[in-house]
């Protein structure tokens, strides 16, 4: 028999009906989702429309309410989140949460902690190569670092995992517009290399020109959906989201 994990025709991350709710609020109505091996999906929607919710509840920090989660056909939903870093699915949070005293090399290194530790030197050779600027300043601690380079650390700690799925949670937010071009080429790199990849960002016109397939949110529900290139020549999406 095929292995599951390795089925290509199967969708990496599968939602069907995903409900979470804060209490007695009830903020994502049954969202269905795809993400296929190798895609970069971008979820994409104004402030308040539950991405943010959607990539917590998938990463296990937010409670699944109702509907289900697989990773390569395997459940997820009522894994730990602990234990979905295991399966694979590492997060970039929104507002990168550094761990401020530490220094970048030991940010890093935990972002590897479910891995060998022979692997930790090689993972951190690829973020120096990745980020030069982090292997300049690596012995200083992270919170002395620019927003831009604390989101180059973030980004680096979910690498270290080697992620099977990466979240990222606007990745450009607060930066200046060279770094988040900067943030952009990197994740194109990624995307170029295979990695699988599910992105909420504020810049709906550069997510979706990246992106192979998009989603838009609207109060917790799934409005449109469609390649990127469709999206972006959408009538409504670029009045509503890209203001244009």
């Amino acid at each position: 028999m095929a292995d599951p994990v390795a089925d290509p025709d199967r969708p990496m991350l599968e939602l069907k009906g995903v409900r979470s709710r804060y209490g007695r609020i009830e903020v994502l109505h049954g969202i269905d989702l795809t993400v296929n091996r190798g895609e970069l999906v971008a979820l994409v929607g104004a402030n308040g429309a539950g991405k943010t919710t959607l990539l917590r509840t998938i990463s296990g920090v937010q409670p699944l309410t109702g509907g289900s989660i697989t990773l390569d056909g395997e459940d997820l939903g009522t894994r730990r989140p602990e234990a979905r870093v295991v399966a694979g699915v590492l997060q970039v949070p929104e507002g990168r949460q550094v761990f401020a005293p530490m220094t970048i090399e030991d940010n890093l290194a935990m972002g590897a902690f479910t891995r060998p530790a022979h692997e930790i030197r090689r993972g951190l050779d690829e973020i120096w190569a990745l980020f030069p600027v982090l292997h300049e300043k690596r012995g200083l601690a992270a919170g002395n670092l620019s927003g831009g380079q604390q989101q180059m650390v973030a980004l680096g700690r979910a690498l270290m995992g080697r992620p099977k799925l990466l979240l990222l949670d606007e990745p450009s937010m607060g930066l200046a517009p060279l770094v988040v071009e900067e943030i952009f080429r990197v994740v194109e790199r990624l995307k170029a290399s295979g990695m699988t990849i599910l992105l909420v960002e504020q810049n709906a016109g550069a997510a979706l020109a990246l992106a192979d397939r998009g989603y838009v949110l609207e109060t917790g529900t799934v409005v449109l959906t469609g390649t990127g290139r469709e999206l972006l020549g959408d009538d409504e999406v670029r009045r509503a989201y890209l203001g244009m």
